[in-house]
């Protein structure tokens, strides 16, 4: 929503959240406002572990979005990996394509063996 209207994320959750008036997990609020003040940062990673050719832009936007949440919850959470990876390929397997389950997990695979403190 926030990227269909070129609107930030924080303005954008903040706008739903009066708008709705429903209660906003604590886990939920830090993942989103950790996903838009470290966006430029999560975005170098996914598509540095992206395989050639296949940039922010191309992913369909579900896919894109649910990376975003995943590299945050690997990179500055202390969410054991396996589970934030598990997360996000039912995520992928329920509101996504055929596809994006293994996509998704490649990816994320790849960006966690990037991390520093993995290696």
């Amino acid at each position: 929503m926030a990227e269909q209207r070129d609107a930030s994320i924080s303005e954008t959750f903040a706008e739903q959240r009066t708008l709705r008036g429903v209660p906003v997990r604590e886990l939920t609020t830090k993942i989103v406002l950790g996903v838009a003040e470290h966006q430029h940062d999560i975005d170098t990673r996914i598509e540095d572990a992206a395989s050639d050719g296949w940039h922010l832009e191309r992913m369909p936007a579900v896919d894109r979005n649910i990376a975003r949440l995943a590299v945050f919850e690997l990179y500055y959470t202390d969410t054991p990996p396996v589970a934030v990876i598990a997360e996000a390929v039912r995520l992928a397997s329920d509101l996504s394509t055929d596809d994006s389950p293994t996509f998704l997990n490649g990816l994320l695979s790849k960006a966690l063996a990037a991390k520093p403190d993995t290696n």
